[in-house]
């Protein structure tokens, strides 16, 4: 049997699941012996996942992939959420995570430059186009990209000013 279609059969598995759990099959892959499928909440979702929901949602994966049987021999299963900073492997991935940071690293050693890192403004079916920091916008086939992943921002939040804030800072005596 083909990875493609144990990917396809395991799909057909865990896609009702997670839709029954209002979640999103963000990927499937298979490493060797583990099967990682990775959830997240619902595109436009406010909160993301939590291992509450990991948990049920591994339970219940499990006991239908035991009943069903889709994959010959030994394996692991590995049921976890995208993180903060996600893998873009494919068309879906790079058109969900649109006005976030990412990082791309290019197949071809020999472009220059190899890595970019900007503002994914847009992405369809074939390709993702960056906002470099240069201003330039980059239009990148998505088929010739090596890795690629969001970039979250780590550090405190700028607070927000109030607008009593900013009227005390102004009347104060200089």
């Amino acid at each position: 049997m083909s990875a493609a279609t144990e990917i396809d059969r395991i799909q057909a598995i865990v896609g009702p699941i997670a839709s029954d759990l209002r979640l999103d099959v963000y990927d499937i892959e298979r490493r060797g012996g583990t099967i990682r499928i990775t959830l997240d909440s619902a595109p436009g979702s406010e909160t993301g996942i939590n291992l509450d929901e990991i948990a049920l949602a591994t339970r219940l994966i499990s006991r239908q992939l035991d009943e069903d049987d889709p994959i010959p021999g030994h394996y692991t299963l590995e049921v976890t959420s995208p993180g903060l900073e996600r893998q873009l492997r494919t068309p879906a991935h790079f058109q969900r995570e649109v006005g976030k940071s990412v990082t791309i690293r290019l197949s071809d050693p020999s472009a220059d430059p190899r890595r970019l890192d900007g503002a994914l403004v847009a992405a369809d079916d074939r390709t993702a186009t960056l906002l470099l920091a240069s201003g330039e916008e980059r239009v990148v086939d998505i088929t010739s990209i090596d890795k690629a992943r969001t970039v979250f921002a780590w550090g405190p939040k700028e607070k927000p000013r109030t607008r009593k804030a900013t009227a005390k800072k102004e009347t104060q005596p200089s």
